[in-house]
């Protein structure tokens, strides 16, 4: 039997991917004045959400979870066809849009008790929950099964990390993804934590008093990551996130590319725009990667 594979649009996959590669994509909400709420890609696009960040410094916008009928709405087609469904959805740990699939699932399987419906809790979210995504497209192109789908997503998305910066700390004290004593020290000494995403969670693991400090630390962290697992990157999918600066997030591929050199042959790396989601904790100018291991590596 034939499976869909859905995700929630804190994937960040650029649309004309998620068009090729035939993926359902269940948006999520965001607004700037609490009472008017834009699906994201749908009604606002990423580029304008950017744009009124930076317009708008003093304003910070929320987002939304898909809803149950949301869910609901994505499913039913495909179960009508036929077709059995995995649903990979952004870490528990940031929304309730797993939530959201599973209670929607329950709904279904009621009125359609021979269909398949796997909600997967990616424990990540953003470009590497889009990667993750991508991998499964790949294993389903590679002819494997829909058990074997589910089974290789769960075991590759522990090796799953994103390694990043930001231009700003301000997003991230107000949304609460960082603690007062931080934001005491953020704010004394204008400094920029670097921050690792693991497991859902995301955790400091250092500083830094500029930008291009902040890239080359991304860099020595990248290269750090690789020799604790012992493992190449070659045998990794990588990807640039970045938020409303494209030219930055390019020559930032440049430096990665030539830090790579030095100990694998990886060049594939594309460039994915972090999305709403992510993007109200971070401010317009996150930066940084995601990587997963190749299931089949």
């Amino acid at each position: 039997m034939s499976y869909q594979i859905i995700t929630d649009s804190s994937c960040d996959i650029p649309e004309k991917i998620v068009k090729e590669k035939g993926l359902f994509v269940v948006p999520f909400y965001v607004s700037f004045d609490n009472h008017n709420y834009y699906k994201e890609n749908i009604d606002i696009e990423v580029r304008e959400f950017y744009r009124k960040m930076v317009d708008n410094p003093d304003v910070f916008p929320k987002t939304s979870l898909p809803s149950v009928d949301d869910y609901i709405g994505a499913f039913t087609p495909f179960i009508k066809e036929g077709k059995d469904i995995i649903c990979i959805c952004i870490t528990t740990k940031f929304s309730g849009s797993y939530n959201s699939a599973s209670s929607a699932k329950d709904v279904l399987l009621e009125e359609y008790p021979d269909s398949n419906i796997t909600v997967i809790d990616a424990t990540v979210n953003t470009v590497l929950q889009g990667i993750l995504v991508l991998e499964a497209v790949r294993m389903q192109e590679n002819g494997l099964s829909y058990e074997e789908v589910v089974e290789n997503v769960e075991r590759i998305k522990t090796t799953g990390r994103i390694i990043f910066t930001v231009g700003s700390m301000d997003y991230l004290i107000h949304g609460g993804r960082v603690g007062k004593v931080m934001k005491v020290a953020v704010n004394a000494l204008k400094i920029r934590p670097m921050i690792i995403l693991k497991e859902g969670e995301i955790f400091p693991f250092g500083v830094a008093r500029s930008r291009k400090k902040s890239i080359q630390k991304i860099l020595e962290k990248t290269r750090s990551h690789f020799m604790e697992v012992g493992e190449s990157p070659d045998d990794y999918e990588i990807v640039i996130g970045y938020g409303y600066d494209y030219e930055e997030a390019v020559e930032f591929r440049k430096e990665l590319i030539e830090s790579l050199s030095e100990y694998s042959s990886k060049t594939d790396i594309g460039i994915f725009q972090i999305g709403a989601m992510i993007g109200v904790h971070t401010g317009p100018y996150p930066l940084g990667i995601g990587l997963v291991k190749k299931y089949d590596k």
